[in-house]
């Protein structure tokens, strides 16, 4: 059975449950980080030295990097299906998840540590609303590639379709301004309508509003 560390609260971890749900897997997840602490022990350090989260053990082998885990899943159990079997297509969801990390995700960061995990008293309003207008920039470019497809690599659900939407249940529920994007609306719908999207991303996030006081980490994560 393989093994995940990490907290459910992560959305970083959330991404790799979810390719679990999805794949139908049995997983133990050992909680671990934020108030559970022991990313400094000598034991996570060994596994991943960078102390974060996720991390996934599967059969003696050890991955760290969220859509590294996701990708890893994907071409081992998701053959055909996360892992799409034509190329084309698995260059299309590769593009659209690389797209996440590099793209939206450190704009979703900003907004979502300037708004939601800061205390309103320490908010910086001008950096909050910088990144508003980044991330419906970023999700309209999103919007117009989802204008012919159900999914980011097409017409079925695959790999590329996690990082994004793993962001996307909080960015419509944490209480902010949204822009109207139907084609990002339409494929939500789809994606709830998902028991395993559902089991690992639509659950509740409240614990994290103003968790961490005025102050962000270098590289903020969820």
């Amino acid at each position: 059975m393989p093994k995940m560390w990490g907290r459910n609260t992560s959305s970083n971890v959330q991404k790799a449950m979810w390719a679990i749900a999805e794949l139908g897997l049995e997983c133990e997840r050992i909680e671990i980080g934020g108030a559970s602490g022991g990313l400094e022990t000598p034991e996570f350090l060994l596994m991943n030295p960078n102390g974060r989260i996720p991390v996934l053990e599967d059969d003696g082998l050890v991955v760290w990097e969220s859509h590294t885990i996701v990708r890893y899943l994907a071409a081992t159990y998701g053959l055909g299906s996360l892992w799409p079997g034509d190329s084309r297509t698995r260059s299309l969801a590769d593009r659209w998840m690389d797209w996440m990390l590099a793209t939206l995700q450190p704009a979703f960061m900003n907004l979502f540590w300037g708004f939601y995990r800061t205390p309103e008293e320490h908010r910086d309003g001008k950096a909050i609303k910088a990144a508003m207008r980044q991330c419906e920039n970023y999700f309209a470019v999103l919007d117009a590639h989802l204008q012919d497809r159900g999914f980011v690599a097409g017409e079925n659900f695959s790999m590329g379709d996690i990082p994004a939407a793993t962001s996307l249940y909080r960015y419509f529920e944490m209480g902010i301004s949204v822009p109207k994007i139907p084609n990002v609306r339409a494929w939500y719908e789809r994606l709830g309508a998902r028991a395993a999207y559902r089991l690992a991303v639509m659950t509740p996030f409240e614990e994290l509003r103003g968790s961490h006081g005025h102050r962000q980490p270098e590289i903020p994560t969820t």
